[in-house]
């Protein structure tokens, strides 16, 4: 069917899902939240954790896969990994989990021996926009899909266009969009889509694929030095790109074992803040004169970051370390505040609400610590599951949705719970 000729039905639920989208606290569009930033605008959580306060809606069995769900209006999106031969995207109803549509294609591939061990499955982050979601495979294709009914709009497969190399770690990035425009990091390079059409618009930041090719990292707006910039970071760099024209308005070298540049960089005010697996945590300062940008390096901390991308809160980076514990460290200066004497999982989703911070690590712990300058300040923890949860979460309204590395699963903050404040 044509997506122009859908019927009134469909175009009643798909005008309902374009306006949820923009309603940050009851949404989850994208890779780390409405805003890309780990922020969540919502209802208050309570300061437990436990059944009483967080109870289990539904649950839904998958095959695997690391894209964290994506929420709006009256429906959850999620991907899995098929018989190592398909990738599949679902759509769930948000009240119940059940199945609304399911579209899979062949897009499986093997990781290198050393990335074996956590898995071959499909990794980015679908986006959305209301009316249609990006989706992006592992043989580096970027497909664009109906919310309403599945129906393909176009697809983008940047090994058979551009004749690439096809990445070994597959299409890790999470798609951004904003405007017109889709940003992945792909093909090779940063590229701006058409998100009508998936014309490429523009190309930047270009590497020769393979093994050291695309990024693990994913691309994010700032404003520094007083410009509306993309910040990306590719395996061996960071750079600012003018989102008109792809310029590179500034770069920055980046040393990490194997290019293992996987974290996304935050901003605070004009400055950056990365971390590197084998590499160290540096800030960065960003200054123009003259309409020329500059990076400086402001400090740097002996600290190694690995996968999971900090939240700032007052000017503090929260940030799960190679160590796997948690610092906090001040982005203007590079003070390390604290670091946690507890250690948790090998990966660690953080989302942050006012001054505390809701996290899952890879081992299937949630936890609740209160952002304070002096000290680790747990409040709560509750093991969810035994399986594994390395995709991000997703927290929309009174919900929150946590994939399994083989299940999605619903849970719901409970209504005696929600007035409930930290003392």
């Amino acid at each position: 069917m044509n997506p122009l000729q859908l019927p009134l039905a469909t175009l009643v639920v798909t005008i309902f899902i374009a306006g949820s989208t923009f309603a940050a606290d009851t949404s989850w569009p994208q890779w780390r939240g409405p805003t890309r930033d780990g922020q969540f605008t919502g209802p208050t959580w309570p300061a437990k954790l436990d059944a009483n306060h967080l109870g289990q809606v539904w649950r839904v069995e998958l095959g695997p896969s690391y894209s964290g769900p994506i929420v709006a209006g009256d429906r959850v999106f999620t991907t899995e990994s098929k018989g190592k031969k398909f990738e599949t995207v679902l759509a769930l109803d948000r009240k119940t989990g059940k199945e609304l549509w399911r579209v899979q294609w062949e897009g499986a591939m093997t990781v290198p021996f050393f990335a074996k061990s956590n898995g071959d499955w499909i990794r980015s982050t679908p986006a959305l926009d209301g009316v249609r979601l990006y989706v992006a495979g592992m043989r580096d294709v970027l497909v664009c899909l109906d919310t309403a009914t599945g129906a393909e709009r176009w697809r983008k497969d940047f090994v058979k266009e551009l004749g690439t190399a096809l990445p070994d770690f597959g299409f890790v990035c999470s798609p951004l969009v904003e405007g017109d425009a889709v940003y992945v990091q792909a093909g090779g390079s940063l590229a701006k889509l058409d998100k009508l059409t998936g014309k490429i618009l523009w190309q930047a930041m270009q590497d020769k694929g393979g093994m050291m090719g695309s990024a693990f990292s994913s691309p994010m707006f700032a404003t520094l030095a007083g410009k509306k910039q993309l910040v990306v970071q590719t395996r061996e760099k960071l750079a600012g790109v003018d989102p008109a024209d792809g310029k590179v308005l500034w770069e920055q070298p980046i040393e990490a074992f194997r290019g293992m540049n996987i974290l996304t960089p935050v901003a605070d005010k004009d400055m950056l803040f990365t971390s590197a697996y084998g590499g160290k945590t540096i800030g960065f300062k960003i200054a123009q004169a003259d309409g020329k940008f500059t990076v400086t390096e402001a400090w740097r901390h002996k600290a190694q970051g690995y996968m999971s991308t900090p939240v700032v809160i007052d000017g503090v980076a929260y940030t799960h370390l190679k160590s796997q514990r948690v610092m906090a460290i001040e982005v203007a200066t590079g003070r390390e505040l604290w670091t946690s004497e507890q250690s948790f999982g090998k990966y660690m989703n953080l989302v942050a609400q006012g001054d505390r911070i809701l996290a899952l690590d890879q081992g299937g712990k949630l936890f609740l610590f209160r952002a304070n300058r002096e000290k680790f300040d747990l409040l709560d923890q509750r093991k969810l599951t035994s399986a594994e949860t390395w995709a991000h979460l997703a927290v929309a309204g009174d919900e929150l949705f946590v994939r399994e590395l083989n299940a999605l699963v619903a849970y719901r903050w409970s209504e005696s719970s929600k007035s409930g404040t930290l003392k």
